[in-house]
């Protein structure tokens, strides 16, 4: 098969999930363009040396711009934290270079349309980071919904919670910085919610939220892995910019409804990514807890059978599964990552776009500039056509 040669910049949480898939992708699907760790980009010399000895890539740079520079790397990964992504991108588009970036694509709207228009201009492949849509269970939800099995739809409630930050000694890290992370829970859960009711629902008519920031200030942070850090040891503060939790209602462009809650204040819960789509003649729910289920409910079943069912997405009848193992045994996490890559991989070898691209990367962006249009001006706003 071909290979495609990789230049990912980022090396922490997200750099540990893209560089496991590139590493397991070969082994389990032989027939889809082979990627190869060419080089690994990073700040802190001695993290990154550290960081590409553990992942398997083959060199590192420290600085991305002699990364995109290399003639011997065919995609650009960006897995570096939201501010970043802008600039990389107009950087690797204008080289010619295809780009797969993280959600959510950019800060802001404006910059997440300039990074479209730059991918289309250049003509290179462009993908963002929803890997959630790659669960077997949601793809069968997604083939249940398409097929026209659960009706007319009504309803999609959707929520993304955890807990990591309840603490509110929990050091001040870049998530919670607006001029790094763009926005809070909103933009770093709330994106994937939303990316999931367009992805089983449609698009968004219009939207009216409400969010909160619960506390104020935290201990300056002195280190930060992914979703961890080590505050500091002194009693400098520093503020909160973002928001803690986002809630809001959506109606859709089919009629149907939506709630969409996002929150890193909700005790218990370590990652409860969970939807609901309710429709004339059934409904399906998911809660990626669970991650290999999908409970399925039919109102043409018989009347004393009716009831929602588990189905268990493991069998090779379900997306992605033929590649893994029997029936019945389950998968994680990781593997969203493995078969977000395959799309990519193929897209790249096809010539065409992969699903999601940044197209779906700039409507997601629009929906969470509109909910937070509606909360400064607390009324409706209707989300406009891309």
């Amino acid at each position: 098969m071909a290979e495609v040669r990789v230049g990912m910049v980022g090396y922490k949480f997200m750099g540990k999930a893209h560089s496991h898939a590139y590493h397991d992708l070969p082994l389990f699907f032989p027939n889809v363009a082979r990627p190869v760790k060419q080089a690994i980009c990073g700040r802190d010399a001695n993290a990154l040396e550290a960081a590409r000895h553990q992942f398997g890539w083959n060199s590192s740079e420290t600085d991305w711009r002699r990364l995109i520079e290399r003639d011997d790397i065919d995609v650009i990964d960006i897995n570096a934290p939201s501010n970043a992504h802008k600039e990389i991108v107009l950087a690797a588009a204008a080289s010619g270079k295809h780009v797969f970036c993280e959600k959510p694509l950019a800060l802001t709207l404006a910059d997440a349309k300039e990074m479209l228009t730059a991918v289309q201009i250049a003509g290179v492949v462009h993908m963002v980071g929803f890997n959630y849509r790659f669960a077997p269970a949601v793809q069968l939800a997604k083939s249940i919904i398409a097929s026209g099995r659960l009706g007319r739809i009504y309803h999609f409630r959707g929520v993304f919670l955890q807990d990591w930050i309840v603490d509110p000694s929990f050091p001040l890290v870049w998530r919670l910085q607006k001029d790094i992370a763009g926005s809070g829970s909103h933009g770093d859960l709330g994106a994937h919610v939303i990316d999931m009711a367009r992805f089983l629902v449609g698009e968004f008519a219009e939207v009216i939220g409400m969010s909160e920031t619960f506390v104020k200030e935290r201990p300056l942070a002195t280190e930060m892995t992914g979703l961890s850090g080590a505050g500091s040891s002194s009693a400098e503060m520093g503020a909160v910019t973002v928001d803690d939790a986002t809630a809001f209602l959506a109606r859709f462009q089919n009629g149907a409804l939506g709630t969409i809650e996002s929150t890193r204040f909700a005790p218990g819960h370590r990652c409860t990514n969970s939807f609901e789509v309710n429709g004339s003649l059934g409904s399906v729910r998911f809660d990626f807890e669970r991650m290999n289920e999908l409970e399925v409910y039919f109102r043409t079943d018989d009347e004393d059978v009716q009831g929602f069912r588990r189905v268990l997405a493991t069998d090779q009848a379900h997306a992605y599964m033929d590649a893994w193992w029997p029936p019945g045994h389950t998968i994680g996490y990781e593997h969203t990552f493995i078969h977000e890559v395959v799309e990519l991989m193929n897209a790249i070898e096809q010539g065409r776009q992969p699903i999601p691209n940044f197209v779906d990367g700039v409507k997601c962006q629009q929906v969470l500039d509109c909910v937070d249009q509606s909360i400064r001006q607390r009324a409706w706003i209707a989300v406009p056509e891309l």
